[in-house]
C-alpha cells in the first residue's frame, strides 16, 4: 500500500493553542484528496469520514480504476456514492471560506505557515466555514501549485524515525483532532444514588454472618472483627444498585453455607 509523509517538529515559535469550544459544523467540513490513486486509501478516508460525521468527500483528478473500485468499500457506501470530483483544486475549493493543506515539511521551502494538528484543529473548529481540508497523493503529497490555493498547512506530530501515516490514517487523525471536544473529557459521569444505610448495614451483617459460619471469625476477637468489617463495607461507598447486587451475592454463599 502507498503511503504519505507528515513529519513531527516543534510548535512555532509563540503560537498557542486556542480554548474556544467549537463552533464549526461538522457538515460544513469537505474533504478533499487530491489525485488519490489506491482505492484502499480512499475507502479508508471515507470510511474515517463517516465515523466522524463528515460525508462531503471530493476528489481532484482521482485515478478512475481507484475510485470504481473504492465505491465497494465497507460502511462508507453513502460517503463514496455522494463524493464529487472535480478537474482541478481551483474548481473544489470554490465553495469553501478557509482551505487548509495537509503536508509534511520536508525539505522544501514552504511559503504558507505551518501549523501542528493540536493548533490547526482547534482554528479549524472554530472557523465559521465551510472548510476545505486538502490531503496530497499518497506517493507526492500536496504540490507546490496544489498549496497556492490554500490559506496555511497543517501537520500531523509523527516521531521522526517513523514518520509516514496511511492516508486513511491521517484523515481520521485529523477530523479527531478537529471534532474532539476537551470539555466533554472533563464532564463528571452522571450521580448514581448511595445506597441508603440500612441496606448497608444489612450487608454488614450478611457479611458477618458469611464469615462467622466460615470460620473466620474467632471468639476473642469477635468484637474487633466486626468493627474491621462495618468500616470496610463503609469504605466500598456503595451506591444503591451495587448494594443490591451485594446483598444479593452474599445470600447467595450464605444459603450454600448453610445447606
Amino acid at each position: 500500500m502507498c503511503w504519505t509523509q507528515y513529519i513531527a517538529g516543534i510548535p512555532e515559535s509563540g503560537a498557542s493553542i486556542p480554548n474556544e469550544p467549537r463552533t464549526l459544523s461538522m457538515t460544513a467540513l469537505r474533504v478533499v484528496l487530491v489525485a488519490p490513486r489506491n482505492p484502499l486509501n480512499i475507502g479508508a478516508a471515507a470510511r474515517a469520514m463517516s465515523n466522524f460525521g463528515v460525508l462531503e468527500l471530493r476528489l481532484v483528478n482521482p485515478y478512475e480504476v481507484a475510485f470504481r473500485e473504492a465505491k465497494s468499500a465497507v460502511k462508507a457506501h453513502a460517503v463514496l456514492e455522494a463524493a464529487r470530483e472535480f478537474p482541478t483544486v481551483a474548481e473544489a475549493v470554490a465553495d469553501c471560506a478557509l482551505v487548509v493543506g495537509t503536508t509534511s515539511k520536508g525539505h522544501r521551502t514552504l511559503e504558507h505557515s505551518l501549523h501542528r494538528l493540536e493548533m490547526g484543529g482547534r482554528l479549524i473548529a472554530k472557523s465559521a466555514g465551510p472548510v476545505a481540508l486538502l490531503f496530497g497523493s499518497e506517493k507526492f503529497g500536496l504540490s507546490n501549485d496544489d498549496m497556492s490555493h490554500c490559506h496555511w498547512l497543517m501537520r500531523i506530530p509523527t516521531r521522526d524515525e517513523h514518520g509516514s501515516m496511511n492516508l486513511g490514517q491521517a484523515v481520521a487523525v485529523c477530523l479527531y483532532e478537529i471534532m474532539r471536544n476537551p470539555a466533554a473529557a472533563r464532564a463528571k459521569p452522571e450521580a448514581k444514588h448511595p445506597a441508603k444505610m440500612e441496606d448497608v448495614e444489612r450487608i454488614t451483617s450478611l457479611l458477618e454472618e458469611m464469615l462467622e459460619k466460615s470460620g473466620y471469625v474467632h471468639a476473642r476477637v469477635e468484637g474487633s472483627t466486626k468493627m474491621k468489617i462495618r468500616r470496610l463495607v463503609r469504605r466500598m461507598d456503595l451506591n444503591a444498585h451495587d448494594a443490591e447486587v451485594w446483598q444479593g451475592m452474599l445470600r447467595q454463599v450464605l444459603w450454600k453455607l448453610l445447606s
